[in-house]
């Protein structure tokens, strides 16, 4: 689809943004050093923040993100807010004509975001959904040595954030934040992108402390059964009731297994324990932004997919139905709601 959208932007492309937290920050400030490229407006939560990030990065500070898009000299826009907000921004991008580099997920419900997914496609429309933990160093580890683990029996992923006392902020509310394997659709991707079709999931979710919508903690146990026959579990955790800091991720094959302990990573082997160095993480939203303008002003292929990030969300609703039913899903024929 590059070829139908690569010859409209020969000229410097202009980017709305619409965020002022971290990821959106990174991105103003790889626009400011590239020459493809310039930011043109921003919108935000808030509009001190919007001042703050155009004093460091001239643009245009808007206040709704409405008019960020309806700018004229913005031809893509960059959704980096609140995950409740992606899809109605993405809807409305698309339906200006405006290109649509999105942070992950497309949308907190599968149904529409496949429905984005089909009008950019219909339209000839640019869009990106962000999944940087492609481009990361651990998952560069991972794709090298997995080929030398034989056949992958099992592996578990682990993220438990401590936080005393519960911020009350977007990222701890039910609605703003989503089902945290939707928000953290980063942890699924990954996994598919690693060992294929998933065949059959089950998944407990629970949440303490809720008042107004917002929570005091959240816990949520998944597990993956693929169709190749790994057996993955999936853990995440914040808040008050967690009491440990973990970042833990492994998978173990029938000739050694690999291990992260946050940035600490072993090969194990009958052989030996061989440790895995790893660069540092930083530079990959400048890493997801370069790649994208390689795409849009020379036809490059992206490093990922918007089908790549539908397929992970449609698992994620998966277990975002057996956390409602109690019961297993067996992915086969099944249609996610909405969709039915």
């Amino acid at each position: 689809m590059a070829t139908d959208y690569a010859s409209e932007f020969l000229k410097m492309l202009g980017f709305g943004l619409i965020g002022t937290g971290y990821a959106a920050t990174r991105r103003a400030e790889f626009l400011a050093q590239d020459e493809r490229a310039r930011l043109v407006a921003v919108a935000g939560h808030t509009w001190e923040k919007v001042q703050q990030l155009t004093s460091s990065y001239p643009a245009e500070a808007c206040g709704d993100w409405r008019e960020v898009i309806g700018h004229p000299a913005v031809d893509i826009v960059i959704i980096a807010t609140v995950n409740a907000l992606h899809g109605e921004i993405a809807r409305y991008a698309l339906e200006h004509g405006k290109g649509v580099l999105v942070e992950y997920p497309l949308a907190l419900d599968y149904a529409e975001a496949q429905n984005l997914y089909n009008f950019a496609r219909q339209k000839g429309l640019f869009l990106h959904v962000e999944h940087i933990e492609l481009l990361s160093p651990i998952h560069q580890v991972l794709r090298d040595v997995l080929p030398k683990l034989g056949a992958i029996q099992s592996g578990r992923s682990v993220n438990l954030v401590v936080q005393h006392p519960a911020p009350q902020k977007w990222t701890y509310h039910q609605d703003l934040f989503g089902f945290p394997f939707i928000a953290g659709l980063a942890r699924i991707n990954r996994l598919l992108d690693l060992l294929g079709t998933v065949e059959r999931v089950f998944c407990t979710y629970h949440l303490d402390g809720v008042h107004n919508g917002y929570y005091r903690s959240c816990y949520a146990s998944a597990q993956l059964q693929f169709t190749q026959g790994t057996l993955v579990e999936l853990t995440y955790g914040k808040g008050e009731s967690i009491w440990e800091n973990q970042r833990y991720f492994s998978l173990f094959g029938t000739q050694g297994g690999i291990i992260f302990n946050g940035d600490q990573g072993t090969w194990v082997t009958p052989q030996q324990n061989q440790p895995l160095s790893l660069p540092s993480r930083q530079g990959l939203f400048h890493q997801d932004m370069d790649n994208v303008l390689n795409h849009l002003t020379q036809g490059t292929p992206l490093y990922t997919s918007a089908e790549q990030s539908l397929t992970a969300l449609r698992v994620a609703t998966a277990l975002q139905e057996s956390a409602q039913t109690g019961q297993p899903v067996v992915l086969g024929e099944w249609v996610p709601p909405g969709v039915r």
